[in-house]
Order: structure tokens, then C-alpha cells, then sequence
């Protein structure tokens, strides 16, 4: 944490010029991380389900097991339909049916989970399995199906919504208020090997905000020590949560953590008693992500995917970062291999400037779509929900789960088509044939060179150490023209390019930059048509963000940008600063913890940089106008030899507790 300033308290929080509120000024910044995402054409083996929905998936060995509300399913390439309620194996490698699996359960199957000895543990809405009473909670034989009747778990007839199997414990979430004949009102914690109480687990979530109380989605953190439960609720343990808890100490004595949003505490659209609907940890348990439904209310996280980090503590806490749908439902949500992959029944992502419309910066993501956990932006990942045949289900309200298993990312739902393929309400977005997206960042080294335009094509490039200057030396850059403020980003140089064929009279170009040259360059994307980077005036990147100025404003401005696409974020976010005459600034660049910059008198100065706020009594002049160049060029940016991407090497995630 960032320490705090006696002049910061006179300051705002991160503000928005659209859209919801930012993560408050004491929120670290994440950093870059490499990403290993799944192929966005999903596998042709998996089977297919008819009616109803696909819910939950477990796997044992070779073994895949898939639950939901489904009424028969088929291999794919089958021509007839096999009738298998609520519960079905298939093979992994071949997508062949489990013939010898038939459990008969009366009621849909919502989780699914796998015990320390290799049984299959069930969890939803049945009463009776195998022709015995197994209110909403029963343990499997995972070969026959058969009913393992020395395992003692028992529901009271309510929801069983989610299992999570951490070691030997066992937790379950939902709408219920009695397992095993003791009371636990919508969370409770058992041996995953007997099904016995673990009654050193006493949290319970009460009082719906209207309609029924229920815990809806769960997650709990690699390491064991700490749960998040959404829902409708708004007590847990008589403290108020509304909706969202983070209970702490699990191997201790659990308690509800000092930890609180207000984000979910106002009503979004009718019709819509609760709206955090899912939630995950990411492989290390730094952070979790939610997603909602909702439709949109001023200050609340309707219809958003955001990220909140758990070491976090306090009330009132805000967002790491917010993506926006523009009031459409994200209903299911996987934090894996750092990525976080949503789903739900959105048309769009980054659209926080629309309603039920494309906005200002939306992308454009049928129904599924990836992150980047660093600033919460789309990914080159569009899939789609679409393809289905005519005669079936299109287009259904819900993506029930995202789970990732051992060779991809599982999806469940209530529609037919996924990838513009035929999938009957599940498929399999596979690890083959996807890639890994590097981490990249602005250029980390101490010292490098300053590169400052001085006419069309024409830089200077100026040996810096992060406070000396050398030399000066010409390096003409032919294909940098009409050139704007620019920044370096892993091994190319962003610049926005004066162009009068641009919906917005500027493009905010691309170009490879390799041993001192700037290459031909590209338009980033044709999703940034909308953004006017001519009115930079000047740039930089540095975690996630691409900073900036404009000419005449004193404010440092920012918003998210993502390397995977360049896609430029939809909201413009204003950082605190105080005592620096923004507005007069021209050209800028990150180096090694400062912000160096020019200014219109001609000079160059350097203001350290924490990413929380700027303090410009702290600013120095590192060279006046007089000194030989004159750096009140908007074009500006620092090459060194190295980046945050290489030489940062980060631990292997922790295998991941998976939940259904």
C-alpha cells in the first residue's frame, strides 16, 4: 500500500468522466502477468443435451460428469437420443457415453463435486435418488451410479447450489436451513469422506432482500483460508453483507471478515431480487471476480464483472477495476490460468457509455468472452453463443458454468449453439490450439534513450539514466509521420497519427520498434475508431493503463488499455495530483518510477510516479530549453533494453480448489 500524503485527504478518489465509480486512490495497481488461454473453437466430441440446461461438471480420471435439468443426451454424431435425467458420464477422450452410469434422480442437479476417495458428490434440487430419500445432497458410486449409503450427508429438501471439495472438507452453499438435522441457514461445511457436520463451521447467511434467501455462487481461495459467497442475502453471522461475504479463517475458527462493498446494496432493475450471481479466485488467491445481472443503477455493479483483491479490508470497498456490459446479464464466471473467462447473456463488453446499445469503446462479445485480470479488458477470445440448428434453442438467458477442467474450460447453458457450431447446452473450449499471451509492459530499464520528434519523420534520441541526459544524436523514423504523443508498450511504439480519412481525424497507430526504428505502422483497432488520440498531449503506459494529457487541462487522465487487440478502455478515469501544471505538459514517458515529461517552455523534468497519486512539489527540472533540444515535442518515448514482461519471472499458480 501506497503511504499516504497530508495533502492526498484534500483529494478525490480516481474519477470518472462515465460510468461507475473507480477503486479508491489506496488500491495497488496489478501488474502484467502472461495469460494462457483456451482455443475459442470449442471440441467436436462432447455430447449433447436436450431441454432444459447443463449446470455443473466433475471429472474422475478419464471420466467427465455433467448435471443440470436435461431430459436425454446423445454422442456427438449420433443420430438418437439417449434418455438420461438431470445426470451423465462421458468419456474425455472419445465423447462416448457411460452406458453403465445411470443414476435416477428426481430433480435437477446443480453441483458437482469429487470426495478424497474418488466418489462423486451431487448437489441441487432432487428428493430422491436411486428410489431413495437423498434430500438435495447425495454421494455417488462414480462407476455404476449406485448410491453410497454409508456416506451420512443430508439436505433438508432445500437447494443445494454449490459443492466445493478442499481437502477433506466439504462446502455447500444454497437455499437451505438444516443439513445432517443441525441447523445452517444457506452455507455449511462437512467431511467430504463421511458427509458428517463439521460443526466447528457455523456462518450463516439470513434475510433475503426480497423473495428467498439463498447463497447462489461460492468460491474458496487456493489456499484454504478464506471464502466468498454471493446471494440473496443481507446478514451473515448478524453483520450486514448485502449480497457479497468474505468469511476468513477457515483453518482456524471461521469468522465473517472485516470486508464490505456497497456496490450491491441498491435495487437494479424490477424483477431482479439479487444480482451478484457468480464469483471465483484466481490461481493464487490474490483476488476474486464477480459477475451480475441486473440491468443498471447509478452507483451499483449491475450487469458488471469486477475484480476485488482479498487481502483487502474495510468497508465501503470498490473495485479493482469495472467491465461494463451496457445492461446486459453476465450469469457465470472462471478466474484460470490468469485469465477470467465470463458468460451470461451480454452482447457487448467495455460498454459502460449505452443501455441495452453499443456505446462509446464497446466490443462486441456474443455471450462468452475473456479478460485480462490486470484492468479487466477483453481479450482476443470471441467464441460466441451462436450456431445453433433450426428447430433448437438459439439464444437462452443464462450461461449456467464456466468450470475449467484438465484439458480446457468447460461451458454449460441453456441454448444449442457455441462457437457458430451445434452444441446441444455444454461444449469444451480446449487448452489445444490456444496460445499464450506474454506479459508486456512499458520498458523497465534504468536507463536507455529518450526518443523526442522534431519534425515529420525526424526524432532525437538522448541517452538517459533515469536523471542524466547524454548526447543528443538524429534518428530520423521515416514511417513516423503526422506523429502525436506516443509510448513505448513491450517492443512497440503506440503513437496517435493526424489522419483526415478518421472518423475522428486521428488513428492511434501501431508500429513494431526493433533496434531503434519505428516500423510501418497499423491502426490499432477498429474498435478505437471513437477515441480522438490527437488530443494527447502526451502519453504513456504502465500496468494496464495508457496515461495522458491535454493541452490547456491540468489533470492527468488515464484509462485502461489492453496489448492483446489494443483496445482502448471506454471510461476516462482523472488520477489525484496536485502542484503540476498538467496542461502545459508535452510528451511524456515512464522511466524506472518517474514520469518524465516536456513542457511548453522547451525544458524536460522528471515528478516521481506511485500510481496512486502525483506531487508536483516534488518534480525537478532534468534539463532547461537551453540545453540543445527542445522537448515541447508531444512526440515522446523511452526505449531501454528490457521490459517489466522479461525480467519479472513469477511463481507457477497454485492448483485451484474447483468448484461446481
Amino acid at each position: 500500500m501506497w503511504a499516504p500524503r497530508r495533502w492526498l485527504a484534500a483529494l478525490a478518489a480516481p474519477v470518472l468522466a462515465v460510468g461507475l465509480l473507480a477503486a479508491p486512490a489506496r488500491a495497488e495497481v496489478p501488474t502484467p502477468v502472461a495469460m494462457t488461454l483456451t482455443s475459442a473453437n470449442p471440441t467436436d466430441n462432447t455430447p449433447h443435451a436436450q431441454n432444459g440446461d447443463v449446470k455443473a461438471f466433475a471429472e474422475i480420471g478419464a471420466t467427465v460428469y455433467v448435471g443440470g435439468a436435461f431430459t436425454s443426451v446423445k454422442a456427438a454424431g449420433d443420430a438418437s437420443w439417449t434418455s438420461r435425467n438431470y445426470l451423465f458420464a462421458y468419456d474425455r477422450a472419445t465423447g462416448a457415453l457411460k452406458a453403465d452410469f445411470t443414476p435416477a434422480l428426481d430433480g435437477a442437479v446443480h453441483a458437482l463435486a469429487v470426495s478424497p476417495d474418488g466418489k462423486l458428490i451431487v448437489g441441487g434440487a432432487f428428493k430422491t435418488v436411486n428410489g431413495v430419500d437423498r434430500k438435495s445432497l447425495v454421494q455417488l458410486d462414480p462407476v455404476t451410479g449406485a448410491t453410497v449409503g454409508s456416506w451420512v450427508g443430508r439436505g433438508d429438501g432445500g437447494l443445494v447450489r454449490r459443492t466445493i471439495v478442499v481437502g477433506d472438507k466439504l462446502y455447500i452453499a444454497g437455499a437451505f436451513h438444516w443439513v445432517n438435522g443441525t441447523q445452517h441457514s444457506l452455507l455449511a461445511r462437512l467431511n467430504a469422506s463421511t458427509g458428517a457436520i463439521d460443526p466447528t463451521f457455523q456462518v450463516d447467511a439470513s434475510v433475503a432482500r426480497s423473495s428467498s434467501e439463498l447463497v447462489w455462487g461460492l468460491a474458496v481461495a487456493p489456499n484454504g483460508e478464506s471464502l466468498v459467497a454471493v446471494g440473496n442475502f443481507t446478514l451473515v453471522n448478524g453483520e450486514s453483507r448485502n449480497q457479497v461475504v468474505l468469511v476468513e479463517d477457515l483453518k482456524g475458527t471461521p469468522k465473517v471478515a472485516d470486508w464490505s462493498t456497497q456496490r450491491y446494496v441498491a435495487q437494479c432493475g424490477a424483477g431482479f431480487p439479487f444480482y451478484a450471481r457468480d464469483v471465483d479466485f484466481s490461481d493464487d488467491g490474490s483476488y476474486f471476480v464477480i459477475a451480475a445481472d441486473g440491468g443498471r443503477t447509478i452507483g451499483a455493479y449491475c450487469d458488471t464483472i469486477v475484480r476485488f483483491e482479498t487481502a483487502t479490508r474495510g468497508a465501503a470497498i470498490d473495485a479493482t477495476w469495472i467491465n461494463d456490459t451496457g445492461r446486459d446479464s453476465v450469469t457465470s464466471i472462471e478466474a484460470a490460468d490468469n485469465v477470467v473467462y465470463v458468460g451470461g447473456h451480454f452482447r457487448w463488453l467495455n460498454n459502460a457509455n449505452a443501455n441495452d446499445a453499443a456505446g462509446a469503446g464497446a466490443i462486441n462479445r456474443y455471450g462468452l468472452g475473456a479478460l485480462d485480470p490486470v484492468n479487466g479488458m477483453p481479450l482476443v477470445w470471441n467464441p460466441t453463443r451462436s450456431g445453433a440448428p433450426a428447430g433448437t434453442t438459439d439464444w437462452g438467458p443464462i450461461l449456467w458454468e464456466l468450470w475449467r477442467g484438465s484439458t480446457g474450460v468447460y461451458a454449460g447453458f441453456d441454448s444449442d449453439g457455441l462457437g457458430n457450431e451445434y452444441h446441444g447446452r455444454m461444449g469444451l473450449f480446449p487448452f489445444a490450439g490456444g496460445r499464450v499471451i506474454p506479459a508486456v509492459n512499458a520498458p523497465s530499464a534504468a536507463s536507455g534513450h529518450l526518443y523526442v520528434g522534431t519534425g515529420d519523420g525526424q526524432t532525437v534520441k538522448v541517452p538517459f539514466d533515469g536523471s542524466t541526459l547524454g548526447a543528443p544524436e538524429a534518428s530520423p523514423q521515416p514511417n513516423l509521420t503526422s506523429a502525436g504523443a506516443s509510448f513505448s508498450l513491450g517492443n512497440k511504439l503506440y503513437w496517435s497519427k493526424t489522419d483526415p480519412t478518421a472518423p475522428n481525424g486521428s488513428y492511434l497507430d501501431v508500429s513494431m520498434f526493433t533496434g531503434g526504428t519505428v516500423g510501418v505502422p497499423w491502426i490499432s483497432s477498429g474498435y478505437n475508431n471513437w477515441f480522438k488520440p490527437a488530443t494527447m498531449s502526451g502519453a504513456f503506459y504502465l500496468n494496464g493503463r495508457m496515461y495522458y494529457t491535454r493541452s490547456g487541462t491540468n489533470k492527468l487522465f488515464y484509462r485502461y488499455l489492453e496489448p492483446d487487440g489494443s483496445i482502448v478502455g471506454c471510461t476516462e478515469f482523472t488520477l489525484p495530483s496536485i502542484g503540476l501544471a498538467w496542461g502545459s505538459v508535452r510528451g511524456m514517458a515512464w522511466v524506472n518510477g518517474k514520469i518524465v515529461y516536456g513542457h511548453t517552455d522547451g525544458g524536460l523534468r522528471a515528478v516521481p510516479f506511485d500510481e496512486a497519486a502525483v506531487d508536483g512539489a516534488a518534480s525537478v527540472l532534468v534539463a532547461p530549453a537551453s540545453a540543445g533540444v527542445d522537448w515541447s515535442s508531444r512526440t515522446l518515448f523511452f526505449a531501454g533494453s528490457s521490459s517489466l514482461s522479461a525480467d519479472r519471472p513469477r511463481p507457477a499458480p497454485i492448483p485451484k480448489h474447483r468448484r461446481s
